[in-house]
């Protein structure tokens, strides 16, 4: 808690048993209430791990809901436990969880509302190991979509993510996609409500272990995501509604 602001860190989970474990280890407890896991139909041991590791708030899912619709779960979960700030924090260990401190107090001092840890700022993506094609898609795509939606931010793509609970009331994140898409939805969503998103240089960790989507769904993501940005602009200018679009 800070300033009598509640904190959740939110874990969309599939298949994390061997890099669960890791990430939780480094959640600063100092100020996180509460730590919640939605199991997306893992085929392996991650809930086992969770129990294991205390947990109180775990959630299976039935069936895969895949990525988007696991954050949506996430997300009304965290709202139903009345947090004011949500962290989404990636239980495959690729983001560091340490930065929750600093991406926190932006919010809890009321500076910003949302808050990415971009892996662009600085040298993290490279150095961390990303693929020389993906890191060229994100530039490409970022640049699109910066042109589109008419703002500066170093990467869309990042999965480390806070909001403060009056972002997540004031977006229909439930109508978006349950793909990876997802997360380019939401972040259109919220600048079109008129909020402002600030940026914290985040390093990252490639590794066997972390989770990645192969090149044919990247393909479509890619192209998931320029729709998305197109459909901000036609919304934006009043050319064409988009469902998306209207809380």
């Amino acid at each position: 808690m800070i300033k009598d602001r509640r904190i959740a860190v939110v874990m969309p989970a599939y298949n994390a048993e061997r890099t669960l474990e890791a990430t939780f280890r480094e959640i600063p407890f100092d100020i996180v209430d509460h730590v919640i896991l939605v199991d997306d139909k893992s085929s392996d041991q991650t809930v086992k791990v969770a129990r294991g590791m205390g947990i109180k708030h775990i959630i299976e899912h039935d069936e895969n809901k895949g990525y988007g619709g696991n954050q949506k779960t996430c997300y009304l979960t965290a709202l139903d436990l009345k947090a004011d700030i949500v962290v989404m924090l990636h239980p495959d260990y690729q983001y560091d969880p340490r930065l929750i401190h600093s991406m926190c107090y932006l919010i809890a001092n009321g500076v910003y509302e949302v808050v990415l840890g971009s892996r662009i700022l600085g040298r993290g993506a490279l150095k961390g190991g990303m693929p020389l094609y993906k890191y060229i898609a994100n530039r490409f795509l970022t640049l699109f979509q910066n042109f589109l939606t008419r703002q500066k931010l170093s990467e869309y793509h990042t999965g480390y993510r806070a909001f403060s609970a009056n972002v997540l009331q004031g977006i229909n994140f439930q109508v978006n996609s349950d793909d990876f898409v997802f997360d380019n939805q939401m972040l259109a969503q919220i600048f079109y409500a008129g909020f402002e998103i600030a940026e914290i240089t985040c390093p990252t960790k490639y590794f066997k272990e972390a989770s990645s989507i192969n090149i044919k769904r990247s393909i479509r993501y890619g192209l998931g995501v320029m729709g998305v940005s197109i459909r901000y602009f036609l919304a934006k200018t009043g050319i064409v509604k988009s469902k998306i679009f209207i809380n």
